[in-house]
C-alpha cells in the first residue's frame, strides 16, 4: 500500500506543476533530471523548422478518449436513425458565442442531422483561443494554448477534422526555472513506453531540485482519503483552498514555495490560498492513470486558422451557419418563460426550435432574462465570474537559449512561458525568438499585490523584462555581454479581464448543468459542469453535452437531466432585476482580449 501511495504521490506533484490554467493551457530521455545552464547552449535551440512528433498512440487506448469517441458516435447513430424514419428532420438551434464550446455545439448538432446557426458577436471565432493580425501582419493571441494528451475530447475533435498533424507533440519532460539559480533550470523526463503511474514515479522520484524525498514522502498522508474515499473526498475539499488544505495535511511549508504557487498560477491563474483543492484533485484524478495525459503539444499556427476555421467548415458542409459580427443582445420569451427568439444588434429577432448559450458566464449574466432571474438555477450564477489574466508576447533579434516545449518560470509575475520559434512552425526563426508569456497573476483578485491588468503596457513590459534577466541571465539585460545580448524589438499585451471561471473554494457547487429549466434552452461554456474544469477541453466538453441535451431531448432519451441547484439557493425569494445588458462593443466585453487601446477584432 505505501508503495502504491508514493507513486501516486509523485503523480500528485508532477500533476502540481504541470496541469493548465495553461488555458488550457501544458510538456524522451530515461535520465530524470536535467539541469539546464543557459551558458551551455541545448541542442533544442537548433529545432529552427521545429519539430514534428507523432501523437503518443497511447492515447487513443485511454478509457477517457474511448468514452469521448463514443459520445462522437452517437450524434452520428441518431443522424443514421433521422434518415431511416424518413418522417423527422433536423431542428434548428441558434447558438451564441463562437469560442470552442459554440463550436464544438455547432459540429455535433450538424453531426446529427440538426441544422444550428451560430452568432459570434465579434469579426473573428475562437473567444479565449482567438487572435488577430496586427499592422506587421504578426498573429497576436489571446493566450498560450497547450493541448494535453489527457484531453479526450480535443483529441477525438482533431482526429474527426483530420488535422491531427497540426499538434506538434514537445519531448515528454516538464521544465522549471530554479529560483534561487538565476539562469538555470531543472527538468522531469518521463520514460517512453513506461506505463501509468510508473512513468510519473520515475520522473518526480529521480528529481531531487525541487523537493527532498521526505518531504514528497510527507504529501502522502493528504494523498490516503483521496486514494480511499474517492470522489466524494475530492468533491468536498472545494470547500477549501490549496493552502488551507495543505496546512490541514500537515505538509511542509517548502511545499507551497516550491509546489503550489507555481500550481495555482497555471491552473487557474491565482495563488494557492485562493485555488479550490478540488481543481486540483479533480484534474489529478484525471491525469494519474493516462501514461501519455501528461505529455503536451502547440497547434503549429494561430488557432482561428488552425483550428476554428476547420470546425467552421464542417458545420457549414453539413447545412449550418456561422456568421461573425453578430451580437445577441437580448433573449426574447413566450409568457410561459421559454425562448421565443434571440435579439441581434442589428433588430434581428432570430428564431429556433432550440437555443444555445456558448458565452462566458460573466457575459450571459448580463442577458438573463427578468422571468428568469428569480429562479435558484440562473441565480446561482452570481457566484461564478471569470479571473483577469495577461498574455504577452516578445520578439527579440537573436536566438535565446530556450527549450523545445513549455517552461514554468517560478516567478512571482509570470506563470509559464514558451519559445514559440522553437514550438510553433508559424513562428520558426533561425535566427530569433519570440517568447509568450502568461503573467498571472495580475489583480488584488486573483492575488497580486498590484492591480497589473490597469498598468501601462510600458510598466508591464518593463517588469517582465526584469523577469527574463533572471531566466536569461547571458542573454537578456545590462549584466548580458554586449555580443550576446538579446534586444527586444518588438512587444504586444493583451488584456483579458474575465478568462476561465475563478475556481475559489466553494464555487463548484454553483456550476449549472448544461440542461436548464427552460425547456428549449441550454447552457455551453467551460463554467457548466464538466469534469475538465475551466480549459479549452472543459469548453469542448460542455459544447459537446450541451448538443447531448438537444439530441436526447429529440430521440426521447431521458438524458441526464438537471444538476441539483445547491441547498443554499433553494427556498430564498430572489428579486427580480432586469438584465443589464451588453454595453460596448469591444472584445472584453464578450469575453475576449484587448491589445492597447486601440478597437481589437
Amino acid at each position: 500500500m505505501m508503495i502504491t501511495l508514493l507513486l501516486q504521490a509523485a503523480s500528485f506533484l508532477f500533476f502540481c506543476f504541470s496541469a493548465p490554467g495553461l488555458s488550457g493551457k501544458s510538456t524522451h530521455a530515461f535520465s530524470s533530471t536535467l539541469t539546464i545552464h543557459n551558458r551551455s547552449p541545448i541542442s533544442t535551440t537548433t529545432l529552427y523548422a521545429t519539430t514534428r512528433r507523432p501523437t503518443p498512440s497511447r492515447i487513443s487506448k485511454t478509457a477517457n478518449f474511448k468514452e469521448a469517441k463514443a459520445l462522437s458516435q452517437k450524434f452520428l447513430n441518431d443522424y443514421d436513425l433521422m434518415v431511416e424514419d424518413g418522417t423527422s428532420k433536423g431542428k434548428r438551434v441558434a447558438i451564441f458565442g463562437g469560442g470552442l464550446s459554440g463550436l464544438a455545439c455547432a459540429k455535433y448538432l450538424s453531426d446529427a442531422g440538426h441544422v444550428p446557426i451560430l452568432f459570434e458577436a465579434r469579426s473573428i471565432l475562437g473567444g479565449k483561443v482567438s487572435a488577430w493580425k496586427d499592422k506587421d501582419g504578426d498573429y497576436i493571441e489571446t493566450g498560450l494554448h497547450i493541448f494535453f494528451g489527457a484531453y479526450p475530447n480535443i483529441m477525438n475533435l482533431f482526429e474527426e477534422l483530420k488535422i491531427t498533424d497540426r499538434l506538434q507533440w514537445t519531448p515528454h519532460r516538464m521544465t522549471f526555472a530554479m529560483q534561487e539559480l538565476p539562469g538555470e533550470f531543472t527538468s522531469f523526463e518521463f520514460p517512453p513506453g513506461v506505463p501509468a503511474p510508473f512513468n510519473m514515479a520515475a520522473a518526480i522520484l529521480g528529481n531531487t531540485k525541487m523537493l527532498t524525498i521526505e518531504e514528497k514522502i510527507r504529501m502522502v498522508p493528504a494523498l490516503l482519503p483521496m486514494l480511499l474515499e474517492g470522489q466524494s473526498f475530492i468533491d468536498a475539499q472545494d470547500e477549501l483552498s490549496v493552502l488551507e488544505f495543505m496546512r490541514k495535511y500537515s505538509m511542509p511549508e517548502r511545499i507551497n514555495e516550491e509546489i503550489f504557487i507555481a500550481m495555482g498560477k497555471a491552473l487557474d491563474f491565482i495563488d494557492p490560498d485562493l485555488l479550490s483543492m478540488t481543481v486540483v484533485l479533480t484534474a489529478m484524478n484525471r491525469f494519474i492513470n493516462e501514461a501519455d495525459g501528461s505529455q503536451t503539444a502547440f497547434l503549429d499556427g494561430n488557432p482561428p486558422d488552425r483550428f476554428c476555421e476547420p470546425i467552421k467548415s464542417w458545420v457549414e458542409r453539413n447545412g449550418g451557419e456561422v456568421v461573425c459580427s453578430s451580437p445577441v443582445t437580448q433573449i426574447n420569451l413566450h409568457e410561459d418563460s421559454t425562448v421565443k427568439s434571440l435579439q441581434l444588434a442589428n433588430g434581428t429577432a432570430v428564431e429556433a426550435d432550440y437555443y444555445v448559450s456558448a458565452v462566458p458566464v460573466d457575459v450571459f449574466k448580463r442577458i438573463v432574462p427578468a422571468q428568469w432571474s428569480t429562479m435558484p438555477f440562473f441565480r446561482q450564477l452570481d457566484e461564478l465570474e471569470g479571473i483577469p489574466v495577461i498574455n504577452i508576447q516578445m520578439w527579440f533579434d537573436r536566438k535565446l537559449n530556450s527549450v523545445d516545449g513549455l517552461c514554468f518560470s517560478r516567478s512571482s509575475l509570470l506563470s509559464v512561458y514558451a519559445d514559440m520559434s522553437n514550438c510553433c512552425a508559424e513562428y520558426a526563426s533561425e535566427t530569433s525568438s519570440m517568447l509568450e508569456l502568461v503573467f498571472a497573476p495580475c489583480s488584488p483578485e486573483a492575488g497580486s499585490p498590484i492591480n497589473w491588468i490597469s498598468k501601462p503596457d510600458s510598466e508591464i513590459i518593463d517588469a517582465t523584462m526584469k523577469e527574463l534577466e533572471r531566466l536569461f541571465p547571458d542573454e537578456i539585460g545590462e549584466q548580458a555581454p554586449e555580443d550576446k545580448r538579446a534586444k527586444l524589438t518588438k512587444s504586444t499585451v493583451v488584456r483579458v479581464p474575465r478568462s476561465v471561471y475563478a475556481a475559489v473554494p466553494g464555487r463548484n457547487k454553483f456550476r449549472p448543468s448544461q440542461n436548464t429549466p427552460i425547456a428549449n434552452f441550454i447552457l455551453a461554456g467551460d463554467y457548466a459542469s464538466q469534469k475538465y474544469l475551466g480549459s479549452m477541453e472543459g469548453a469542448v466538453l460542455s459544447g459537446k453535452l450541451a448538443a447531448e441535451v438537444i439530441c436526447d431531448k429529440e430521440m426521447g432519451r431521458s438524458g441526464k437531466g438537471l444538476k441539483d441547484v445547491h441547498e443554499s439557493m433553494v427556498g430564498k425569494e430572489f428579486k427580480k432585476n432586469d438584465p443589464v445588458g451588453i454595453v460596448g462593443t469591444g472584445a472584453t466585453v464578450y469575453g475576449g482580449g484587448k491589445q492597447g487601446n486601440f478597437e481589437n477584432p
